[in-house]
């Protein structure tokens, strides 16, 4: 007996649905054979006896009684076993001749089981029969052997029964396999589902290797698993490094306070400390603020805001602004920009990705350096260049700057959160930017590979 379970599944009432379908084409297929074979049988057997009791009727014309019984007597002495049997009898239903037991007269064609009184080979048997009243009272019957219509469409009614009980149970049976396929399937998704909800965030659903949907919803859902994992690995990281990064500034503006509590005599020694607590203040929450732009750009509410952008005219623009800075520090700046660049993007963020480039490059490297922004037209990307000779990025750290809060050792003396390169790496990811760091030799070079609109 089939699991309760199992019979509730959506797959096994499918099945049961095909099966109904199934067997009703089946029933209709066989009704249509058993109608056609029983009207064609029965179409040549009524053509037979009609030609052999035409033929009668005509001697009964041209002899009479006599002549058609000597006619009967002739064809049973020749066909005593059938397949074709004769009754002629007089009005009062006595045989005159031939091998049918009497029996009331039925004009017309009909269909009867001959039985009566005496040994008669015809008994117990099936006919077909055509009747006919005589013109001086007698009675006629031609009938032939309906025995093999009968066995016939006994045969397609067994042959039917059978192909329902098989079909069902086919169906019945491949239903069942199925659905306890798909019911493990779905089993191991619900685990691994399970697993997640209690805490085993790298647990996968199990791919069968045979290429089928199931293969393919395993491997969508376990990618889209993966990426929640590291989301939520992510999470836990920026809470961390919060924890981690916040505490110092807090701690040492908590400190400040307490001590101008203690220790300011004078409205100028408590409004000092209260500046440079405020000063604190502000670059906690521009380290918030920036936390709250990288979690708005990661779940892409600005591509509403794209619109064409002159690149061109935007990267001059950075250029100008930060050639002040790079004076104070003696740092020749190099432009190579090619006019007509153009994307699609947010400007503003466009903007800050740029600028926090350009920034890094002249914050971190020392006086009398060289500071590089090319930005040139290449077959399917514009690429852009900004590179400098200063420190530069060790390979093995290149690829941990992107992350929060994240400082390499030597940048740990400069101002800064951490969090410039993480938000270049948003800006970046919701406008289908290539971000590359490479050797200057020396220094840090920073390739973008931006998409053509058309690509």
């Amino acid at each position: 007996m089939l699991p309760l379970r199992l019979l509730r599944t959506t797959s096994f009432r499918l099945t049961l649905l095909y099966a109904a379908l199934f067997s009703a084409s089946v029933l209709i297929l066989f009704a249509v054979i058993y109608l056609s074979a029983a009207f064609d049988m029965t179409g040549q057997l009524d053509g037979t006896i009609n030609t052999d009791a035409n033929e009668l009727e005509r001697s009964f014309e041209l002899g009479g009684t006599d002549r058609v019984a000597d006619a009967i007597r002739g064809r049973v002495e020749q066909m005593p076993n059938g397949p074709i049997y004769y009754l002629l009898e007089d009005a009062h239903g006595t045989p005159i001749a031939g091998n049918v037991p009497a029996m009331p007269p039925k004009p017309g064609r009909f269909t009867f089981e001959a039985d009566g009184p005496g040994r008669f080979d015809v008994n117990g048997r099936l006919l077909r029969g055509h009747g006919a009243m005589l013109s001086d009272g007698n009675y006629l019957l031609v009938a032939g052997d309906a025995q093999s219509l009968r066995n016939i469409k006994d045969t397609i009614l067994r042959a039917f029964a059978g192909s329902i009980v098989i079909t069902l149970l086919l169906a019945f049976g491949g239903g069942a396999l199925a659905s306890g396929r798909v019911r493990r399937s779905v089993e191991s998704i619900n685990r691994t589902a399970r697993a997640i909800m209690a805490g085993n965030l790298s647990d996968r659903i199990p791919v069968r290797g045979v290429g089928d949907e199931f293969d393919d919803l395993a491997k969508s859902l376990n990618e889209m698993l993966a990426r929640t994992e590291a989301s939520i690995e992510g999470m836990r990281q920026v809470t961390n490094d919060i924890a981690h990064d916040l505490r110092t500034p807090l701690t040492r503006l908590r400190h400040r306070l307490e001590l101008a509590e203690r220790k300011a005599t004078t409205a100028e020694e408590l409004r000092a400390a209260v500046g440079r607590s405020i000063k604190d203040t502000d670059g906690i929450l521009e380290t918030f603020g920036a936390l709250l732009r990288i979690a708005e750009l990661e779940s892409g509410a600005q591509r509403g805001s794209f619109a064409p952008v002159d690149l061109t005219e935007l990267l001059w623009t950075i250029v100008e602004v930060y050639q002040p800075s790079a004076k104070e520090k003696a740092q020749a700046v190099t432009v190579e920009i090619a006019p007509g660049l153009r994307m699609e993007g947010d400007r503003q963020l466009l903007a800050r990705l740029l600028a926090n480039l350009v920034e890094n490059a002249m914050r971190h490297s020392p006086e009398r350096a060289r500071i590089t922004v090319s930005a040139l037209q290449a077959a399917d990307a514009i690429e852009v260049v900004i590179a400098d000779d200063g420190p530069g990025i060790p390979a093995a750290e290149r690829a941990n700057v992107f992350r929060r809060f994240y400082r390499l050792e030597s940048s740990r003396t400069t101002p800064g959160s951490g969090l410039g390169l993480s938000l270049v790496a948003a800006v970046a990811a919701i406008h289908s930017i290539e971000v590359s760091l490479e050797d200057n030799q020396p220094g840090l070079r920073v390739r973008l590979k931006i998409p053509r609109p058309s690509a």
